[in-house]
C-alpha cells in the first residue's frame, strides 16, 4: 500500500485525464499534481519526497520522449508513460531511456498503480543512495590536499612504508595522515575505507602486490 509521504506528478495536456488521475490517486494517500505541459512541470517547486512522473508522449511544448532525454541527468523521479499515442518504437525508446513502464490509453487501473509503486520504490532507493553519497562527499571535503593523496594509496592496500615511499614522506607521517583520514571519513576499518573510496569513485591505481619498498 502506498503511504502518504509520496507524490505523483502528472504531465498531460488533457485536463480531463489529469483530473481523473488525481481522483484515482488522491484517495490512495498520494499527493497528485497535474500539469498541462512539460514547462509547467519543470517550473514547479517539487517537494522533497519519493515520487513518480506520469508523462504523456504528445505534449504541447515538447515530445514526451524528448523531455525524458532532457531530464535524464537531473533530479527527477522515475517516469511512467501514459499515452494514447503509443507504438512499439516509442515504448522501446522509453524503456531504454529508463522509464518504468509505457501504458497506452485505455489502461487498467491495476497496471498504473503497479507501475507507480515500482517507480516510487526505485525513487526511494535512488534518493537514499544520493543522500549517502552526499554525506560521503561532505566527509571527503574535510581532508587536506595531502590526505587526499594518501587516501587512494591506503585504499589500494599499500603498506605504510610503500605509501610513504610513493609520496616521499616518512612512515610516521604517513601513519598520522592515515589516522586523520580514518577519523574524518568516520570509518574504523580499512575494508570500510575501501568501500567508501569505491562509492566516491576514487581511482585505485596501486597494488600492495607490486612489492614492498624497503625503508
Amino acid at each position: 500500500m502506498i503511504s502518504e509521504e509520496q507524490v505523483v506528478f502528472i504531465v498531460d495536456d488533457d485536463q480531463h485525464v489529469r483530473e481523473l488521475l488525481c481522483e484515482l490517486l488522491t484517495p490512495r494517500g498520494l499527493r497528485a499534481h497535474g500539469f498541462g505541459s512539460a514547462a509547467e512541470y519543470a517550473a514547479f517547486p517539487r517537494p522533497d519526497l519519493p515520487g513518480c512522473l506520469i508523462l504523456d508522449v504528445e505534449l504541447p511544448d515538447i515530445n514526451g520522449l524528448e523531455f525524458q532525454q532532457q531530464i535524464a541527468d537531473g533530479d527527477h523521479p522515475p517516469i511512467v508513460f501514459v499515452t494514447g499515442h503509443g507504438d512499439i518504437s516509442s515504448s522501446v525508446r522509453a524503456i531504454k531511456g529508463g522509464a518504468i513502464d509505457f501504458l497506452t490509453k485505455p489502461f487498467r487501473e491495476s497496471e498504473l498503480i503497479k507501475a507507480i509503486n515500482a517507480a516510487i520504490d526505485q525513487d526511494r532507493i535512488s534518493r537514499l543512495e544520493r543522500s549517502v553519497l552526499a554525506e560521503l562527499r561532505r566527509r571527503l571535503s574535510r581532508l587536506t590536499p595531502r590526505e587526499r593523496e594518501v587516501l587512494p594509496l591506503v585504499a589500494s592496500g599499500l603498506l605504510n612504508k610503500q605509501a610513504a615511499a610513493e609520496l616521499g614522506i616518512s612512515e610516521v607521517t604517513l601513519q598520522i595522515h592515515r589516522c586523520k583520514i580514518m577519523q574524518k571519513m568516520e570509518t574504523a576499518s580499512l575494508p570500510d575505507l575501501v568501500r567508501i573510496a569505491g562509492k566516491l569513485g576514487i581511482p585505485i591505481t596501486h597494488s600492495r602486490n607490486a612489492g614492498i619498498v624497503s625503508k
